[in-house]
């Protein structure tokens, strides 16, 4: 990483960030700090803070306001994938399109050609072709979210905690002087929705919206098991919460909004050996020639598959075996080794 090039840096005053900062001038950047404001139903304190952290890291901050950007885009799309019977992954969306755009913005604005995060991911180039790879902690690898970069981008950005434990990272702000940041809590789940995801969709639709409404449960074959209380609330591979009482497990197998009907079935029943892909990016579409192991929910462990382009513009994933609980509106992310080859949204 060595340069004494300006670098502007995504910069929330959390572990993660501050260290980045501390790296980078390490390897002789000059570090340019900017805040994405998002969503800030519990105030805008924590900005003051972010402020007196990077005059404190004697650096050049700013503040870049996408509030409304984010509220049209990437919780509009919670809401509506909800309502369509989908399961949304949010944190993909902001990044492709929110965080990254807003980066580059901002690094445009001030003359700046690189842009980096304190994302656990690193960045490899390969016969001209740059892929995102996995990071050295694989409880904190967070490539699986970077699937939707492209080459101009990845052409700009630096990761420089990809290479080091979370554990190193705490210690190295410890050691620094920064130690309440060394010790805060890693960042969980959903910014805008901390709680049940079902409150947040009451909260954002109008009082008196009847689209969540009581509805059956059925069977595969289109028989009545029970009641449900409003088909938002249930997402594909869902086994708890169903308040259903039946002599072997149920889970979820769909969602169909315009019946109001889930389909509930036995595990056996949510069972696939393909997927198809949507909104997909692959670095080079050579790499789909070859086997992949393919993430389909962030939590889910590495399958083996073949990925091949379909003559509607999707992507067919054929798995090597059956798998179970792949939900229409996830993303999945296929690797070979270390390298993420590509990605999409489940269809």
């Amino acid at each position: 990483m060595a340069s004494s090039k300006r670098v502007v840096l995504g910069m929330s005053g959390g572990t993660d960030s501050s260290v980045a900062v501390l790296l980078l001038q390490d390897a002789g950047y000059e570090v340019v700090g900017v805040t994405i404001r998002l969503w800030e139903e519990s105030g805008d304190e924590y900005l003051q803070e972010v402020q007196d952290l990077a005059s404190r890291m004697n650096i050049e901050h700013h503040v870049f306001d996408a509030r409304e950007m984010f509220k049209d885009a990437v919780v509009r799309y919670f809401v509506d994938e909800y309502m369509s019977g989908r399961t949304p992954v949010p944190c993909v969306l902001c990044n492709n399109y929110i965080k990254w755009p807003c980066l580059i913005e901002m690094a445009n604005r001030l003359g700046v050609d690189k842009i980096a995060t304190g994302h656990y991911a690193q960045i490899q180039e390969d016969d001209g072709v740059r892929y995102v790879t996995k990071g050295v902690d694989e409880q904190k690898d967070q490539s699986f979210f970077l699937w939707g970069l492209t080459q101009d981008v990845l052409s700009k950005i630096i990761l420089p905690l990809g290479k080091f434990e979370k554990s190193k990272i705490r210690q190295i702000a410890a050691e620094r002087g920064y130690q309440k940041i060394s010790t805060r809590p890693d960042s969980m789940g959903v910014c805008f929705c901390q709680d049940d995801y079902r409150l947040f969709l009451k909260r954002m639709l109008p009082a008196s919206s009847e689209r969540i409404r009581p509805g059956d449960f059925v069977d595969e074959n289109g028989s009545f098991i029970a009641r449900h209380k409003g088909y938002p609330f249930y997402t594909v591979g869902q086994r708890r919460g169903l308040g259903v009482t039946s002599r072997q497990p149920l889970y979820v197998k769909s969602v169909l909004p315009e019946s109001n009907r889930v389909v509930l079935s036995p595990a056996q029943g949510l069972q696939r050996t393909t997927m198809e892909l949507r909104d997909w990016q692959v670095p080079c579409e050579k790499d789909l020639n070859h086997p992949v192991v393919v993430r389909y929910r962030y939590e889910r462990q590495y399958e083996k598959a073949m990925v091949e382009k379909m003559a509607n513009g999707h992507l067919l994933v054929r798995f090597e075996a059956p798998v179970m609980g792949v939900a229409p509106g996830q993303t999945a992310c296929f690797y070979q080794e270390d390298r993420v080859v590509g990605g999409g949204f489940i269809v």
